[in-house]
């Protein structure tokens, strides 16, 4: 049974994004393109990604194989995924959403956002750690990098860029010092992290909000010791001081 028509949200530049949309965060792996498919079948366009996930690959060949079916267009979608903390220097940004669309199999993505507002050590690992496991920082200000960012609507390889869990000040300063103002700034929001503030502020300045764990998200790695992702009293430490 197909899903009512969702409706769209005109974004700030003039694109449109759907309301609705199927994460992708922590999917099983072989599992992910079924799920994409089944998703596309009921009427989802609107797919959330990124390159931490490890499966853009799988979440491209779904999509592949609908618009082979003719189930649906590229025009049809709306793609998004994001740079994740390791590619924030400048001379990795290009190279990092090059590498996305090629796991996509796609030409170019409707949303590319900014996954944190801070950098962690350039490499090969994606959760870069000193002995103690705490996660090594880089120094890149994520100013230098959202400036990247522009230049990649420019060469056409996004339709729109965006931000992922930025604070106010964070936002701030993007708007302050930067040509073109994010079109989204995804962040975990549900009924016990309302968010009300932050969704106030955005809304001043014409940026939607994105909603990640609307339902929580129990399992999240955040709330387990040991988890791969970074404990969120470091993320929040780091983004502060960035913020100042």
């Amino acid at each position: 049974m197909a899903l009512e028509k969702i409706p769209n949200i005109e974004l700030n530049n003039g694109t449109s994004i759907p309301a609705f949309g199927l994460g992708t965060w922590k999917s099983l792996p072989n599992q992910v393109s079924q799920a994409v498919k089944d998703a596309i079948d009921l009427g989802y366009r609107h797919f959330d990604c990124a390159f931490v996930y490890e499966n853009e690959n799988e979440v491209g060949a779904a999509i592949k194989e609908k618009i082979e079916e003719g189930v649906v267009s590229r025009e049809d979608l709306f793609i998004v995924s994001k740079l994740w903390n390791t590619f924030h220097r400048p001379d990795l940004v290009e190279p990092a959403i090059r590498k996305s669309l090629e796991n996509f199999g796609l030409e170019y993505l409707d949303a590319y956002l900014i996954h944190f507002p801070m950098a962690a050590q350039e490499g090969d690992a994606l959760h870069p750690t000193n002995d103690d496991g705490i996660l090594i920082a880089s120094d890149v200000d994520y100013l230098d990098t959202y400036k990247e960012m522009e230049k990649l609507v420019d060469k056409g390889l996004t339709k729109s860029i965006g931000v992922s869990n930025f604070n106010k000040a964070q936002i701030e300063r993007i708007l302050e010092n930067c040509t073109i103002p994010p079109v989204i700034n995804q962040v975990e929001c549900h009924p016990y992290l309302s968010q009300e503030k932050l969704i106030e502020y955005c809304k001043s300045k014409n940026i939607a909000i994105t909603a990640y764990s609307p339902f929580a998200s129990p399992d999240s790695p955040f709330r387990k010791p040991g988890g791969t992702f970074m404990p969120k009293f470091f993320f929040y430490s780091i983004s502060n001081r960035l913020a100042r």
